[in-house]
């Protein structure tokens, strides 16, 4: 199993409970195609570098995840799909990755963050 990340843009149409109701779908679907979710982010609305669909905002969430290859190609397919979705990039994820990402995640929450 390899480790991804999905970055992932909802239309600013959406109320906060519509964006949580796709955020849920997607999870489950991510575990029903044999994903294992080992984090999530709300990154809340945010404007955005350059318009997209004619909205210059919309709401960012993040997925950590392990699964097999097959796992993104279903995932992204979806995705592409879903008109709630504006905008999605999946990487796989590496050990430096696995660094920085924890040491975001202990800035975020206010832990002492090692050098």
């Amino acid at each position: 199993m390899n480790s991804y990340e999905t970055v992932f843009i909802l239309t600013p149409v959406l109320s906060e409970d519509q964006a949580k109701e796709a955020v849920q779908k997607y999870e489950s679907e991510l575990a029903a195609m044999g994903g294992k979710l080992t984090h999530s982010e709300s990154w809340g609305l945010k404007k955005l570098a350059y318009p997209i669909q004619k909205k210059s905002t919309g709401f960012y969430f993040l997925f950590q995840f392990d699964g097999e290859g097959s796992v993104i190609a279903d995932l992204e397919l979806i995705m592409k799909r879903d008109e709630r979705i504006m905008r999605f990039l999946t990487v796989k994820m590496d050990k430096d990755h696995f660094a920085y990402a924890e040491k975001r995640r202990k800035k975020m929450s206010g832990a002492p963050v090692e050098a």
